[in-house]
């Protein structure tokens, strides 16, 4: 922490996504959109989870954190995002800096590994059924959501630990609209190549490797489904449909981002804006427009609504 107090950068400066006010006043409006969408959105299959007896299994109990962590994830950029466009001068303090780029990789981290487990119990309901709930239990599925957490913080602290130290006297030009490793990584006045490569391999390829280890996950549920029954091959894959447009949402920036950073700052801003805005207000309306148990829950706590409030 010396060198850090030592360090003549106390802040940084972020770039605007925007130069005219008109497309400013449209940003604004979409964005405000969007977040209200995923704070709603996400909120409301949260609540509906744990008010609903009937989703009280493993896979809407992962639907729910799943929820929470893009809620969380939108949060550490959007605001900020909203609040920086119509400023002249765009800047981030240190330590601001810093904790949105912990929390970015914390949230990050707990989402690849709930997607993982995800897809595990969605091969275990479909290649196993008889043996669901002997193997997803509650302590099996509560021990996958604590190990999705614990991943999350071990995945951001093991760079933040080296990049919170690191002198930085130089340019402060973060060249984006938001704080990320490599990025910031980069203003660091030393030879930062090892640091990078070091990135690279705890974001980048472990995004990549886990991406094509849940698509080839899922290509073999439905190869498995088609051998026992081909009837059955359109019910699993409309099941699975939802799981997979979500892994490629998420994984696909995430590997841009990370393997390949800074192709073109438009690209890089693109691919960004996909992982902490489009995305998290999807998810919920993929999860609830092809679930047919969430659509039922979602008006058993509609009614429940209602009738509570023509009580009062």
């Amino acid at each position: 922490m010396d060198q850090v107090n030592a360090s003549v950068i106390t802040e940084f400066v972020l770039l605007g996504l925007a130069q005219s006010l008109g497309m400013q006043f449209f940003l604004l409006f979409v964005f405000s959109l969007f977040y209200m969408g995923i704070i709603l959105g996400n909120l409301f299959i949260v609540f509906t989870v744990i008010f609903d007896p009937h989703l009280h299994s493993p896979m809407y109990i992962f639907l729910a954190n799943l929820s929470l962590i893009d809620l969380g994830l939108s949060s550490t950029t959007v605001p900020r995002m909203i609040s920086d466009l119509f400023t002249d001068y765009k800047v981030i303090s240190f330590q601001d800096c810093m904790i949105q780029m912990f929390f970015i990789h914390v949230t990050g981290g707990v989402e690849m590994v709930l997607l993982i487990a995800m897809a595990y119990d969605r091969y275990t309901a479909i290649c196993k059924p008889l043996h669901y709930l002997t193997i997803m239990n509650s302590k099996t599925c509560t021990l996958l959501v604590i190990a999705a957490w614990v991943t999350g913080v071990i995945h951001a602290v093991s760079q933040f630990v080296f990049v919170i130290n690191l002198p930085f006297c130089g340019p402060n030009n973060v060249g984006s609209f938001y704080c990320d490793l490599p990025r910031v990584i980069k203003l660091a006045c030393m030879d930062t190549y090892r640091l990078e490569f070091v990135v690279t391999a705890n974001s980048g390829f472990i995004s990549m490797g886990t991406f094509f280890f849940l698509i080839i996950s899922y290509i073999f549920i439905l190869v498995t489904v088609q051998q026992h029954s081909s009837n059955d091959l359109s019910k699993a894959f409309f099941t699975l449909s939802a799981h997979i447009t979500v892994v490629v949402m998420f994984f696909v920036p995430c590997m841009f981002l990370y393997v390949w950073p800074f192709p073109t700052r438009s690209l890089d801003n693109f691919f960004a804006i996909v992982d902490f805005v489009v995305t998290p207000v999807l998810n919920p309306v993929i999860y609830t427009l092809r679930n047919k148990d969430m659509k039922l829950a979602m008006r058993r706590l509609s009614r429940r609504v209602s009738s509570s409030r023509e009580r009062t």
